[in-house]
């Protein structure tokens, strides 16, 4: 058989393609470029950074900042905390949210159209952040690593999700193992659970996500226990005192040598912690992209 010519491709359509690729391609650096600043800056000679004269490459290159990290005991304490409410949370957000998904499709299951209709009701009230403190002080969950974990299992968004995704698996796999005997639980863990990965990735890169960055709750909930705040909330610490020192000396203010030296730590330090806060979801979300595309996708439309 002789095989078809290719059609060339007409001028517009070039046009098209190139200024396409351009426009994302300049998207796409525009976004990269903040992430390789703080890099370069972290991996600098610290004077240089000090001095802002560190924009486009590296200069004085050296890794003694993330060695210096690990010896401020505090930032090791956070990142504990932080990696700790970052499994956990994510890990019994993932299995409750498959677990009511998969009961919320059941249609034998007593007035649940009214149960799912007051959990997507949850996602429109938010009764503001003092009822919110209030009632976790109630709860006992000031000061307690719980409240990094209980209130964020069941997320309405995420239940939604699953619940329109598992609908979208044949019902005859399901029938086929409930004719054989089969109960509700078997079902869920041998047929749901594991053809549900793409929807429980996606949803778990959004629980990881939220938990890494989170640090209002460890700000609010968490003011005397120390040991217990996130590594957000100490780069959050670490900014408030390199802008106060700033402050003090645009003011005129003067200050002491150990306070400059500190000043000039402070930054250093407050890049070298941002980017150890965005390293992990930067090598963990490539990994995870196919599954979130199809999981959003079969999760959001139902087919």
């Amino acid at each position: 058989m002789t095989r078809k010519a290719k059609k060339p491709m007409r001028f517009g359509d070039l046009f098209f393609d190139i200024l396409n690729h351009g426009i994302f391609g300049i998207f796409t650096l525009l976004c990269i470029f903040p992430f390789y600043y703080l890099f370069i800056n972290t991996i600098s000679d610290n004077a240089l950074v000090t001095a802002g004269k560190i924009s486009f490459y590296p200069i004085g290159i050296h890794f003694d900042n993330y060695l210096a990290i690990l010896q401020l005991g505090d930032l090791v304490t956070a990142i504990g905390v932080t990696i700790s409410r970052t499994l956990i949370g994510t890990v019994l957000m993932v299995f409750a949210s498959a677990l009511c998904g998969y009961v919320f499709t059941k249609q034998e299951m007593w007035h649940r159209k009214l149960w799912f209709r007051l959990i997507v009701i949850m996602m429109y009230l938010n009764a503001g952040l003092i009822p919110w403190y209030l009632n976790m002080a109630m709860l006992g969950l000031t000061n307690n690593f719980l409240a990094y974990i209980l209130p964020g299992i069941v997320a309405p968004y995420n239940l939604i999700l699953v619940k329109t995704y598992i609908e979208s698996i044949p019902a005859e796999l399901e029938e086929s193992a409930q004719l054989d005997g089969a109960g509700y639980w078997t079902r869920f863990t041998k047929i749901i659970f594991p053809l549900s990965k793409p929807i429980l990735a996606t949803i778990a890169i959004f629980g990881a996500v939220g938990h890494w960055n989170s640090f209002q709750d460890s700000l609010i909930l968490m003011q005397s226990k120390p040991e217990l705040f996130t590594l957000q909330h100490k780069l959050y610490i670490y900014l408030n005192q390199a802008s106060n020192l700033a402050a003090t000396m645009q003011s005129g203010g003067t200050l002491s040598q150990g306070q400059v030296q500190n000043l000039m730590n402070i930054k250093v330090v407050k890049y070298t912690v941002a980017m150890v806060t965005v390293i992990p979801i930067l090598l963990v979300y490539p990994f995870m992209q196919k599954y979130f595309e199809k999981g959003i996708m079969l999760g959001a439309v139902k087919g």
